[in-house]
């Protein structure tokens, strides 16, 4: 009995510890990443992902930081890498779990950098993927404020391009941005970035 106990004791001070090293990795990577040191972040997330095989989230971070770098530069040799990078990662988390939402919208933004990158190229043969993958990601998760802001972003910049009509779409947005005030993420590190861009597209509505 003395030996069981021992080893239930020393099994919850190591969960308590990993736990412990989990949510201090995480928290060092979020900070490299508001320092604006991206690179760092990521590799600072990856490297946690190696150690937490079955948790999606470090993962998801290091598709996330790599999409949005490639949204913010020009040269077309780092979007590339960018780009790449975030969909190797993130084609690991879909496998394991491809009705994942935030995983769907992941997915979607990353074609849409593409798309952004080279129109005449990207336009035509990835615009109806990122279409099927919001409306599955609506499917499985209607009140997500990322999904339902996401799906109506991508629509409106569409609308640019085709001339079509928006009204429908800037009233998802605004949805959204109610969404976002009742949305309870699952724990501490789930998702809950898209509030200031969806309050800046609902500016850029009116």
């Amino acid at each position: 009995m003395t030996k069981f106990i021992i080893g239930v004791a020393l099994f919850i001070t190591t969960l308590v510890t990993a736990q412990g090293q989990f949510e201090q990795g995480m928290g060092k990577a979020f900070g490299l990443w508001k320092e604006g040191k991206s690179q760092e972040a990521s590799d600072m997330f990856e490297r946690i992902a190696s150690a937490e095989k079955n948790n999606w989230l470090p993962n998801y971070y290091v598709a996330l930081v790599n999409s949005t770098s490639a949204f913010q530069t020009r040269d077309g040799e780092k979007i590339n890498l960018y780009l790449t990078k975030a969909q190797s990662i993130l084609d690991m988390e879909m496998a394991k779990n491809p009705n994942n939402p935030e995983l769907l919208v992941m997915q979607a933004m990353i074609h849409t950098g593409w798309m952004a990158f080279d129109p005449m190229t990207y336009g035509m043969t990835l615009s109806g993927k990122v279409t099927e993958l919001y409306a599955k990601a609506e499917a499985i998760a209607p009140e997500n404020p990322r999904v339902v802001f996401c799906k109506a972003e991508f629509g409106i910049g569409g609308a640019q391009w085709t001339g079509a009509d928006v009204k429908q779409l800037c009233k998802d947005v605004e949805r959204s941005i109610g969404l976002f005030a009742t949305f309870k993420p699952e724990n501490t590190f789930s998702p809950k970035w898209g509030l200031d861009r969806a309050n800046e597209a609902l500016k850029n509505c009116k």
